[in-house]
């Protein structure tokens, strides 16, 4: 395990796990959404962030936490390892709104409320993301090691076996 991606529906726990993974394993850590949003809530443009992310994969070890589903086959086609966490809709709700009003290392401001198009994101990503990235994973099984996550127990559990 050298490079390494984690994916899966906002709020559903992967930011948490790539920071415990991080600290066990010594990969560098990067955070998608830090690369992506700038101080001021917009974000850097679609050239640039794809820029940043080949940066990372010129190093010989990573982790990259966030989901971004437009460049998730660009990080499958690099990594070896995946960690997916398919979680209920409601646990990533919840997740996404216990965050609220704290300081994150993945976001350059503070979230004050739930804004209503995430909130959307969050409710539909099972129906409209989870299918792709799985069509994407069953491409990319022969040569990767994928863990799909269903709970954060299951995370939680991971990591205790790789101490």
């Amino acid at each position: 395990m050298k490079k390494v991606i984690i994916i899966g529906c906002p709020g559903s726990g992967k930011t948490t796990f790539a920071e415990k993974l991080n600290k066990l394993t010594g990969l560098p850590l990067y955070y998608l959404d830090a690369i992506w949003h700038k101080p001021d809530k917009t974000h850097i443009p679609r050239e640039e962030f794809d820029q940043r992310i080949s940066e990372i994969f010129a190093t010989d070890e990573w982790i990259i936490d966030g989901n971004y589903g437009r460049t998730i086959e660009m990080r499958l086609n690099e990594c070896d390892t995946v960690f997916l966490f398919d979680l209920p809709t409601e646990v990533c709700l919840q997740g996404a709104t216990e965050r609220l009003g704290k300081g994150r290392y993945d976001l350059p401001w503070i979230e004050k409320e739930l804004d209503p198009e995430f909130e959307s994101f969050i409710k539909e990503f099972s129906k409209t993301a989870l299918p792709k990235i799985y069509e994407l994973l069953d491409k990319y099984k022969e040569n990767r090691n994928i863990f799909i996550f269903k709970s954060r127990e299951d995370a939680d559990e991971y990591l205790k076996k790789i101490r």
